[in-house]
């Protein structure tokens, strides 16, 4: 994953000690409309949270999936993340009105 192209893995480091705090995964795909961006796994570590590091993430994929030609980016985020989904619509996100539909493949 690390090695493909299609996707980007952003990591926050601490700055005493360089320890991993954070990290988000950008993929990107083309679709026959265009270039889109999704954002996956956004993990910030329970002892950095409040410090900003989810959104500064968000921000830095935000910048690539722009750089790359993205026509839009995507991410979900279930309802009991208050604190992300307060972030995310702070930033820009909007909420969609669709429904997520899943195949489970055996």
């Amino acid at each position: 994953m690390v090695e493909s192209p299609a996707t980007v893995v952003f990591v926050a480091r601490r700055s005493e000690d360089r320890a991993i705090v954070g990290t988000l995964t950008l993929a990107l795909f083309r679709i026959p409309t265009g270039l889109r961006a999704w954002i996956e796994d956004v993990i910030v570590d329970e002892a950095a949270r409040g410090q900003r590091i989810g959104e500064l993430l968000t921000k830095a994929a935000i910048g690539r999936a722009h750089e790359a030609g993205a026509r839009t980016i995507d991410l979900t985020s279930a309802p009991r993340r208050e604190a992300a989904n307060h972030i995310y619509e702070k930033m820009g996100f909007k909420r969609r009105e669709t429904n997520v539909w899943r195949y489970e493949v055996d």
